[in-house]
């Protein structure tokens, strides 16, 4: 943070009043409408949503593809709550699939999850690194559904050269202080599917087709109040001129961090599906074993990522509620419409439960102990933290593995 965000919360505050009467205007100063053309253009897509979070994002993508109650979409065990809440508000049905050792979804283990039913399947880029956005697309081009990408945790990332949140039909990103680049709070949509934003923008302004105007192609959707406000936008617009910056510096702190903390029996680092394509802000190490990994982790004062308490889909007592069919926690669904007789209670994927429970991250980015990556270094620390880090590291494990 530095002039440019304060400059331009400055300009919204001494121009507010214009600000909100020129919102829709094309050549407006509006610093959300500034922000849409900005993120669209960065990307590389003609089509960007802002909204007042990531999971409004998650939202409005489901409104956009006409997903709904009957339907179903996969969604990998370990993500964020918000992956999950999104779907279970649209009316529709969450699946849960595996992951595997990137710790993301597992394309073998989607097939095995499809039905009649699946309208989309949800790649959720986690903790900075890609999906298997190859072997995601060809399932989902196979059974003519829709991909998903909750890119929330991945702004600035790439797969094979192409950013991420741009690959399916529609990414999703949030702008919260734990992300790569924030707004303080809020999040974004992209896509390049103009019936697919026309009716996001819609369902995130009140039924309006987009940008206020009266008429236009398509269909109005019926929707609820989920813009971003214009300070927000203000403090994005300058982050995202800095996200190359800030992906720099994040990659350089990870490959110093690594550097020091050599692979030994019995730990190995994390399966990347695009190493070059991560974002750079946690370094994730895969033990052979769960007590491994604990003991490891409680010397450096983190935990094991099994222990994430949002994350984790066995750590969710509110999913386990929709499996069983209890209305309580769902104000908005009738109860014939929960998830009954499905299990969503931890041991219903075992191979998530493994891997989750033998992998500890260290941040090199961002710091969020509900990721269970409380201890790490920030992306501006100096090479004297990084180095404190990874010697705590390094010792704990070679105490643990001999």
């Amino acid at each position: 943070m530095d002039d440019a965000e304060r400059d331009n919360v400055l300009e919204v505050l001494a121009h507010w009043h214009e600000h909100r009467l020129d919102f829709d205007d094309p050549g407006s100063t509006s610093m959300v409408r500034r922000f849409e053309d900005a993120a669209a253009a960065r990307f590389g897509v003609p089509h960007c949503v802002p909204v007042n979070s990531g999971t409004s994002a998650l939202l409005v993508a489901l409104a956009g593809l006409g997903v709904g109650p009957g339907d179903e979409v996969i969604v990998p065990g370990y993500m964020f709550v918000a992956s999950i809440g999104a779907v279970i508000a649209s009316g529709a049905t969450p699946v849960l699939a595996e992951i595997d050792e990137s710790l993301t979804l597992d394309p073998a283990d989607v097939r095995e999850r499809l039905t009649a039913r699946t309208r989309a399947i949800m790649a959720v880029h986690m903790l900075g690194a890609p999906s298997d956005m190859t072997a995601l697309r060809a399932v989902a081009d196979e059974h003519g559904l829709a991909l998903l990408e909750d890119a929330a945790q991945a702004t600035g990332g790439t797969y094979r050269g192409e950013p991420l949140g741009t690959l399916g039909a529609a990414g999703a990103f949030s702008l919260n202080p734990f992300k790569v680049v924030t707004g303080l709070d809020g999040g974004f949509l992209l896509t390049r599917d103009p019936r697919l934003f026309q009716r996001a923008h819609s369902f995130h302004d009140q039924g309006w087709f987009p940008h206020r105007q009266e008429t236009g192609e398509g269909e109005l959707v019926f929707g609820l109040n989920l813009r971003l406000s214009d300070l927000n936008a203000a403090v994005a617009l300058a982050q995202l001129g800095k996200l190359d910056t800030v992906l720099e510096r994040t990659r350089a702190v990870k490959r110093d961090l690594l550097a020091r903390i050599p692979e030994r029996p019995g730990m190995h680092r994390r399966l990347l599906h695009d190493p070059d394509g991560e974002c750079g802000t946690l370094a994730v190490f895969v033990f052979d074993s769960a007590e491994s990994a604990a003991a490891v982790a409680k010397r450096v004062r983190c935990k094991p990522l099994v222990d994430s308490p949002k994350h984790y889909y066995g750590g969710l007592p509110a999913l386990a509620a929709f499996g069983r069919g209890e209305p309580g926690p769902f104000p908005f669904r009738a109860p014939g419409t929960l998830g009954g007789g499905r299990d969503y209670a931890k041991g219903a994927l075992p191979r998530t439960d493994d891997v989750l429970a033998r992998s500890v991250a260290l941040s090199t980015g961002v710091s969020d102990g509900y990721l269970g990556a409380g201890n790490g270094v920030g992306p501006f620390g100096t090479p004297e933290d990084v180095e404190r880090v990874a010697a705590e590291f390094d010792a704990a494990a070679a105490e643990v593995l001999g």
